[in-house]
Formats: C-alpha cells, sequence, structure tokens
C-alpha cells in the first residue's frame, strides 16, 4: 500500500463522513459496489479522475481537494473497474526532484460532461483530447497549451487563460465569456460559434485559422493580432487600439460604433465589403483603412485633440 494511495482513501473517508454517508450510500451514488469504496479508503485502489469529479459534487467539495497527492507511481493502483475512463496523472518530465507540487495530466481522453471549474495548474495536460459539455468555470489556466484539441460545449466563463496557447484545435460553439486571453497565441485553429463577451484579448494574437460567428460584445482589443486569418460573420465594436489585421479574408464583417486607433491594416481581401457603421477613426489608421480600399462610409475622421 503506497503513502499516497492512503491519503486519497483518508480524504474520502473524512469527507463522506462529514457528510454523513455510509459507504453503501455513497457507493449506491456513484453506481459502484460497497466493497469498492473500502477499497479507496483502505488505499488499495483509487477511483478515476471522472469517479473523483463525481465523488467532489456528492462530497461537496473541490477537484483540487483531491489532486494534491497525486504521483506518477500510483498510475498502476487506479481503479481497473472503470478503465475505460480512465485519465494518467503524472508529473510532468521537466520538474526536478526538489520541485513540488502535481499536475492533472489528461490529455489523449474523451471527456464528456465534467465539471473541472476552479482547477488550477494545467498546463500542457489537456493536449489531444476531444472535450465536449465540459465546466471550466472560474478555472486558473493560465499558460495552458491545448494542441490538436477538439472543445465544444464547454463552458469556461471567468476563468484565466492569460499566456495560453491554442494550437491546430477546433473551438466550437464554447463560453468565454469574462475571460483573459492576455498574451494568448491562436494558431493554425478554427473558432466559431463563441462567446467572447467582455473577454480581455489584449497582447492576443491569432495566425492561420478562421473566426467566424463569434460574439465580441464589450472585447478589449488592444495589441492584438490577426494575421492570415479567415474573418468571418463577426461584429467588432468599442474600442479597437493599436491592433493588426494582415492577410485576413473578411466575409460579412461589420466594425459598429467602433474607437479604432492606431490600428494597422495591410493585404486583406475583400476589404472592400467589411462595413463600418458610426465608427470614429485616427489618422493612421485612416489612411491605413483607404490603402486597404475600405469602404470609408460610415466613418468619422477624429481630431488629434480627441485621442
Amino acid at each position: 500500500m503506497m503513502l499516497n494511495s492512503k491519503s486519497i482513501g483518508n480524504k474520502i473517508a473524512e469527507a463522506r463522513k462529514k457528510t454523513n454517508l455510509s459507504q453503501a450510500e455513497l457507493a449506491q451514488q456513484v453506481s459502484i459496489s460497497p466493497q469498492a469504496v473500502g477499497k479507496w479508503e483502505r488505499g488499495e485502489s483509487m477511483p478515476d479522475i471522472v469517479t473523483l469529479n463525481r465523488l467532489a459534487e456528492i462530497l461537496a467539495v473541490d477537484l483540487n481537494y483531491f489532486s494534491e497527492s497525486f504521483h506518477r507511481d500510483q498510475i498502476d493502483h487506479m481503479d481497473r473497474e472503470s478503465a475505460d475512463h480512465q485519465a494518467y496523472l503524472t508529473e510532468p518530465v521537466s520538474k526536478s526532484e526538489n520541485q513540488v507540487g502535481r499536475s492533472w495530466d489528461m490529455s489523449k481522453g474523451n471527456w464528456e460532461n465534467a465539471d473541472f471549474s476552479g482547477l488550477k495548474n494545467l498546463k500542457e495536460q489537456f493536449s489531444s483530447s476531444n472535450i465536449k459539455n465540459c465546466k471550466f468555470i472560474n478555472a486558473d489556466l493560465s499558460g495552458l497549451i491545448l494542441g490538436k484539441n477538439n472543445i465544444e460545449l464547454c463552458d469556461f466563463s471567468s476563468s484565466d487563460l492569460t499566456n495560453s496557447k491554442i494550437q491546430s484545435s477546433n473551438l466550437l460553439k464554447n463560453q468565454f465569456n469574462r475571460c483573459s486571453f492576455i498574451d494568448a497565441d491562436f494558431s493554425r485553429s478554427n473558432i466559431g460559434k463563441c462567446n467572447f463577451s467582455d473577454a480581455d484579448f489584449t497582447g492576443a494574437r491569432f495566425d492561420t485559422g478562421c473566426f467566424e460567428s463569434n460574439e465580441m460584445t464589450n472585447t478589449v482589443l488592444k495589441n492584438t493580432s490577426f494575421k492570415n486569418t479567415g474573418i468571418s460573420d463577426v461584429i467588432f465594436e468599442g474600442m479597437i487600439e493599436d491592433c493588426h489585421f494582415e492577410g485576413c479574408g473578411f466575409y460579412k464583417v461589420k466594425f459598429q460604433g467602433a474607437t479604432i486607433l492606431n490600428t494597422f491594416f495591410k493585404y486583406n481581401r475583400k476589404f472592400k465589403k467589411v462595413e463600418f457603421s458610426d465608427c470614429k477613426v485616427d489618422r493612421l489608421t485612416y489612411a491605413f483603412l483607404k490603402n486597404n480600399e475600405a469602404n470609408l462610409t460610415g466613418i468619422t475622421l477624429l481630431e488629434e485633440s480627441a485621442y
């Protein structure tokens, strides 16, 4: 029996007793045998990540309540009764022996209807995964690397994705309202029908992908760049400052009630069809727009004292 397995068992037992549940009652709610619960609490086996997520809901604890006790040597001790849903929890190879802390590794998995809200320090632990109908509300996802992911119908509301890297991924119908994407990188990714209301894209970079039918109400665009990106069915509004649009294709795009300052437009395709409605721009931006053959109807030139 390993120490960390025992620690996990103690945590389950402690939370179970606080909620006044017997082992049999807990087993019934998780749809397993009472004997399996007994093995967990004695440290003889451990539930997988999906079952832990369910336990966290039943026992009214945060998923991080369990996470600090995992170690790579415990992989072989995971509960084989739910092998189809196993998630291998490993310590990143780059960590030295003197470093502390553990990370979830949920890469190369199929995740559906799971609640990861409030989870922290995921970093590279979700690469090459299919994620659907999951919750990541108020999660600390700063520095997260998503490579070759398919993410659909998930809720990331109010999460921190600062310095995140989303690469070669598909993001469809997700909620990203109030998220921080400061200095985030989006490359070779298709992003469609997502809600980015009140999100902060300061310093974010989009390169070689599609950005289609996304909600951008009250979105912060400052030092944000779009390069070689197909942009369609999107309305840009509010303050757009020090941004960069280069080599992009535009289809059914509208700038509405926007104030656009010091923003670069170059080599964009089908830019004549972009609609500007009640927009205000500075002289430099106006020159870039004119050079890119924009339809300047609906654009008002700001006096220098106004910016």
